[in-house]
């Protein structure tokens, strides 16, 4: 997650008529609400950064490639403990449940930019994305989350991250199949289970 400076906020969408008049985005950075991290695409040169507009704003994906100087912080998804107040009441049991198997879960998605900005992203229908950092548990966190699922009134989406940066879908992971999905910021590409969960001391 990225804060920018507002000043180099405003120079850069003063060249971005695209996105003249859209809602909330000219007073984004002023409010001090991050933007996330995206996969570069080929070419491009600076930071790349997306910002997801709530569903009652169209729900769009904006691109933006800032200059490093105009990013004034950086830090990790905010914590699933932290952002569980901001969904329903029906959910709060289930996440109780998520940051007892892990209090390190992550969260992003509908959940993480309902929590950091006030605006409403959750619907009844949303999805919750995690992520996990792997450690020499992870069959257990697995196990743990297959349990959790089972009787959650949300879809459980979310990563597990591995060495240099890999991810894997937990779903995949559990599934327990010899080759699994791994993606980093350069691509997607298969990769032995073992090898995966031997890189985090699994």
């Amino acid at each position: 997650m990225v804060r920018v400076d507002p000043a180099s906020w405003r120079a850069h969408l003063a060249g971005r008529p695209d996105l003249e008049g859209l809602p909330l985005v000219a007073d984004w950075a002023v409010r001090g609400w991050p933007l996330v991290v995206r996969r570069p695409t080929g070419g491009e040169s600076g930071i790349p950064l997306g910002l997801p507009l709530p569903p009652a704003e169209g729900k769009r994906r904006l691109s933006f490639l800032m200059e490093p100087s105009a990013i004034l912080s950086t830090a990790p998804p905010p914590r699933l403990a932290a952002a569980a107040s901001a969904a329903a009441a029906a959910w709060q049991p289930t996440l109780r449940r998520l940051v007892d198997l892990d209090p390190e879960t992550r969260t992003f998605g509908s959940l993480a930019w309902q929590h950091l900005t006030g605006l409403t992203y959750l619907s009844p229908t949303s999805d919750i994305d995690l992520l996990w950092h792997l450690d020499g548990s992870a069959e257990r966190l697995l196990a743990g989350l297959a349990a959790i699922d089972r009787d959650a009134p949300m879809r459980i989406d979310g990563e597990c991250l591995g060495a240099g940066g890999m991810a894997v879908q937990w779903r995949e992971l559990a599934e327990g199949t010899p080759e699994i999905m791994v993606k980093d910021a350069r691509g997607v590409a298969l990769m032995p289970r073992a090898d995966f969960l031997a890189g985090v001391g699994c």
